[in-house]
């Protein structure tokens, strides 16, 4: 089955093209790259469903989004779902993971609990909706280690493991991951509605 990605993130897109085989994913930018996608809502999930709808509306074509941030105990949650723009609109990674670091310096280890949350969905052209939702508990290190992954990863250290979560392969860390655990939620939901 075709569908658009609802994003213009290439590494979201590589990750979900492996968890979703039964997909063949076209990236937005090649349908339409000047559509806007918004995110002005609280909830990860409210944000994927409004990428997808936007998509659909758009293309007449079933589309696949999702959202996904990290929480900080300490901050209260944030970033949450303004994780990608954390440093304002327009935010680099750099600059993201720079302002977190500032905001979580002198904080005790132990209470640098964290979580990559992600919410999947998939809506079709008659707007029959599906999302799921997947979670990683970890912990912030304020030292960046690792050259894979985006984003935060370079922050994260996934519960039980020692690695942050860019000093992970990525085949390995979709079997534990926030993103992997709601993509194969979402597939096997989409599985039970055939």
């Amino acid at each position: 089955m075709k569908a658009i990605f609802a994003s213009r993130n290439r590494h979201k897109l590589e990750q979900v093209a492996l968890l979703l085989p039964q997909f063949t994913l076209v990236p937005l930018d090649d349908v339409d790259p000047d559509l806007e996608l918004q995110e002005p809502y609280s909830t990860f999930e409210e944000n994927a469903l409004s990428k997808a709808r936007t998509v659909v509306h758009a293309t007449k074509w079933p589309a696949i989004a999702d959202d996904s941030g990290l929480e900080v105990d300490v901050l209260g949650g944030r970033p949450g779902v303004l994780s990608a723009r954390f440093a304002g609109e327009g935010s680099t990674d750099r600059e993201n993971n720079a302002l977190l670091v500032q905001e979580l310096e002198g904080i005790p280890e132990e209470l640098l609990t964290c979580r990559y949350r992600c919410v999947a969905a998939f809506v079709t052209p008659n707007l029959n909706e599906v999302t799921a939702e997947g979670a990683c508990e970890g912990r912030i290190v304020l030292e960046p280690r690792g050259t894979m992954g985006f984003g935060y990863d370079p922050h994260v250290i996934p519960e039980s493991e020692t690695r942050t979560m860019a000093e992970i392969p990525l085949e390995e860390k979709l079997a534990f991951s926030h993103r992997g655990r709601a993509f194969r939620s979402l597939s096997e939901k989409l599985g039970a509605v055939r």
